[in-house]
């Protein structure tokens, strides 16, 4: 039996470890810029990773949090972003989330990582449908992609 519960506690660890590095990639302050992918231009944080925004979000404030943050997890910051290639200084800002941290915010829609996307470039959800209101890539422009 505890054979059993050590190898789902690795497995369950080897899971999520790939997740953990996106939501932190912002670190003190983070960069946004804007790359070419299949739906476009679209924002990505300075590693590579794209940015998604939540339908269900109003302006400036997130509705994503519990099992909705572990699957779509904030791009968190300790301050205001930084502009890079092809995004917009004025369209940059943060949110103050439920917990109390800051979420990068894109003309005012919070931004997140999809815990799927593993390596820089994915993009796996376009588009779908969950917890309440459909997840969609930002153009640099602050519009979603539909």
């Amino acid at each position: 039996m505890r054979l059993l519960a050590a190898m789902t506690a690795l497995l369950a660890l080897a899971f999520l470890v790939p997740f953990a590095a996106p939501a932190d990639a912002a670190g003190e302050r983070g960069t946004l810029v804007a790359k070419q992918s299949r739906y476009g231009r679209v924002l990505f944080d300075g590693r590579g990773f794209v940015l998604y925004g939540f339908t269900a979000d109003r302006p400036n404030r997130s509705r994503c949090n519990g099992p909705c943050a572990a699957a779509w997890p904030p791009l968190i910051v300790k301050r205001r972003p930084s502009a890079g290639a092809g995004t917009s200084e004025r369209l940059l800002g943060v949110v103050r989330r439920r917990d109390g941290r800051l979420q990068a915010t894109y003309d005012g829609k919070p931004l997140y990582y999809y815990v799927g996307d593993r390596r820089p470039g994915q993009i796996l959800c376009q588009a779908v449908n969950e917890f309440g209101g459909d997840w969609l890539v930002v153009r640099p422009s602050g519009t979603y992609v539909r």
